[in-house]
């Protein structure tokens, strides 16, 4: 097969994706229209027409847009901290066995409670707000990242290790020049992980210790009775967090994997 042929079947394959997924919706529509039909009640399930206009009036109002601002604000303020913190120790502990063995039994014991159990000593030490929600998106994103890197730079390959250290590498130069680029595809899908549970753990604590934001929405619309401002909040939520997740994956895709895996 040529270089043509190989587009051409590649742009096929795109229009069938594409297809397929817009009849998988067009098929979800009718089946929730029908369902919103027979139950004849908007409060348990309103129209996907009267979810669009509600979706119209938020923007109009702006509303919407401020929820939105205050959410992606709180979700990448703790997933950059999570980061900053996860990758640095990972290849920290997978270069030293002696803080390995010192840490990794606390990660071990912290990585298994939920982000949601953190939600009430968060209120407590930091009150409502901004940083309970801060420090929710941080735990939630945090083990992700830290479980990736750290496979990353325990699966170096040893033979790396000693040709770096026989040419004179310090420990640092050994991470930064040998570690972190070997663990790179890891700690991309670790990334991409993390900032997934970092969104569903900002709306989580939005529901809970803030005043702003969709979570927020969501709960409020939710005392009120207002279905169709649910719908709306559930489905701005899922249409952002697949946004930034696949954009990360575009993103490693384009750099990370060519370079990582020349052709």
């Amino acid at each position: 097969m040529n270089r043509r042929d190989h587009r051409l079947d590649r742009i096929r394959q795109a229009a069938l994706t594409i297809g397929l997924g817009a009849a998988g919706l067009a098929i979800f529509l009718a089946i929730w229209t029908l369902a919103s039909l027979k139950l004849d009640n908007d409060v348990l399930l309103p129209p996907p027409a009267d979810v669009l206009t509600t979706y119209g009036e938020l923007i109009a109002d702006g509303s919407l847009a401020g929820d939105v601002k205050a959410s992606i604000v709180r979700v990448f303020a703790g997933f950059f901290a999570a980061a900053s913190l996860a990758v640095p120790l990972a290849l920290v502990l997978a270069y030293s066995r002696i803080l390995r063995a010192l840490v990794m039994p606390l990660i071990a014991l912290i990585r298994p409670i939920p982000p949601i159990a953190w939600i009430p000593l968060a209120i407590l030490w930091m009150g409502l707000g901004d940083p309970p929600s801060y420090f929710i998106t941080a735990i939630a994103a945090f083990f992700p990242i830290f479980i990736n890197a750290f496979a990353g730079g325990t699966s170096l390959v040893e033979e790396h290790v000693n040709a770096a250290r026989s040419l004179g590498a310090s420990p640092l130069a050994l991470l930064t020049t040998v570690m972190l680029p070997s663990a790179l595809p890891s700690i991309a899908t670790g990334l991409r992980i993390g900032l997934g549970q970092a969104w569903m753990a900002v709306v989580t604590a939005e529901l809970v210790a803030a005043q702003s934001g969709l979570g927020y929405m969501i709960q409020i619309s939710r005392l009120s009775l207002e279905t169709s401002r649910v719908l709306v909040g559930m489905t701005v939520i899922g249409l952002l967090g697949a946004l930034m997740i696949g954009s990360l994956g575009v993103l490693e895709r384009r750099v990370i994997v060519p370079w990582h895996y020349p052709r």
